[in-house]
């Protein structure tokens, strides 16, 4: 009788011990090449999410998650197919949190992503054309396609009182879309676009690109580039020769490194990227801080959100399987159900777990529309005295 108890409670604890996994996800994004600087704090967000999921045990009876880091360069399609063909086939995640830049995460989702029925959430691959790409429900995108931030940027130049631009853009699929977004917002409010250009990453001298954009002339130079590639090259050419003096910035270039480049430089220069605020965001600023990085980077939120759906979304199903978690994350992110923020990843869980909806805000307020990308606020922002200043939210 005593061995038939201890066999029966050696097999309900092997049993109960077995629907504990090792889960890993994948972080995608450039540690290297034109946005190098932003992808450091937007894994640590990633990554603090992860922590405080394996922190609370309570994700599919105790599973644990850990981050593997994939650099796929942000600009070489390539590469990206490689970083993320490595984290599916080689490292076996359950999920990815990337890419980062448009291009790339075309490529590496179209390639690997969806044959392999892995779930990609990017924080910062903000493209139109990533908003109808064939994903067969594995995409999804926390930050709002490029679309919209054109519509906000022709508001934002408007609402200043300027009437015509050069612009000048990445020669890209994140770049191109930018461009054709706001040049068609804007001219449909009345304004004119004096030139609309491209220029190419990784040349030492943009005088030529900068002579034809003076020529052309405007009253401001949008650039929608790459903060540590092109895009402050072509700041930097213009600022030398006196072409412009003033400079709208898009998500690409709105950083804490464009002010550490050209400072009071840029005293007359605004610009916009995604950005939150309320409660969600405060919470997770504060915990970003707590673990050493700054929250309030470019895209910090939109990663912690990222890595925070997959993981609500695996729980919601049951399962670790991208195949079939991928049908809980617009569940997990939007009503109805109970409000998740930042640091209640626990409860969200718990809630889950009894069968509840939840609605997750997080730290970027989260509302996935169409087929799976935020809605979008933006926050725009200027550089008087020398500093980053966030003026309005829109």
């Amino acid at each position: 009788m005593n061995r038939f108890l201890i066999a029966t409670a050696v097999l309900a604890l092997t049993a109960g011990g077995a629907l504990a996994e090792e889960i890993k996800l994948g972080i995608s994004l450039g540690f290297t090449g034109p946005l190098e600087s932003m992808a450091p704090p937007m894994a640590n967000a990633a990554e603090l999410a992860m922590k405080e999921v394996t922190d609370s045990g309570k994700l599919l009876d105790g599973s644990t998650v850990t981050a593997v880091r994939a650099d796929n360069t942000c600009a070489d399609a390539a590469a990206s197919v490689a970083a993320v063909e490595r984290l599916v086939t080689s490292e076996r995640v359950n999920g990815i949190v990337g890419g980062m830049c448009s291009g790339e995460t075309i490529a590496s989702l179209e390639r690997v992503g969806v044959p392999n029925g892995m779930v990609m959430i990017a924080p910062s691959a903000t493209s139109p054309a990533l908003s109808t790409i064939e994903d067969k429900g594995f995409f999804f995108r926390t930050s709002p396609s490029d679309a919209r931030q054109g519509e906000v940027m022709a508001d934002i130049i408007t609402d200043r009182g300027l009437k015509s631009v050069a612009v000048s853009y990445t020669n890209n699929d994140y770049g191109k879309g930018l461009a054709d977004s706001f040049v068609s917002a804007f001219q449909a409010k009345g304004g004119s676009i004096t030139m609309n250009a491209a220029h190419d990453d990784g040349k030492a001298d943009y005088s030529a690109e900068v002579a034809a954009l003076a020529a052309a002339g405007g009253e401001a130079l949008v650039v929608a580039g790459y903060v540590d590639q092109g895009g402050s090259g072509i700041v930097r050419g213009a600022l030398d020769s006196g072409a412009f003096d003033t400079f709208v910035f898009t998500d690409g270039m709105v950083t804490q490194a464009l002010v550490d480049k050209f400072g009071t430089e840029l005293e007359h220069s605004f610009g916009q990227n995604p950005s939150a605020e309320g409660e969600g965001r405060d919470a997770f600023i504060a915990l970003a801080r707590e673990a050493g990085f700054e929250g309030s980077d470019a895209f910090a939120a939109e990663s912690y959100d990222a890595a925070a759906l997959i993981m609500l979304a695996m729980q919601a199903a049951g399962s670790s399987d991208p195949r079939v978690y991928k049908d809980k994350v617009m569940d997990v992110a939007n009503a109805p159900g109970e409000k998740i923020n930042p640091g209640e990843l626990a409860r969200g869980l718990e809630l889950l777990a009894a069968g509840q909806d939840i609605d997750y805000v997080g730290a970027s307020a989260v509302e996935l529309v169409g087929g799976g990308e935020s809605a979008g606020t933006y926050r725009e922002v200027d550089y008087k005295g020398g500093v980053l200043n966030v003026v309005a939210t829109r």
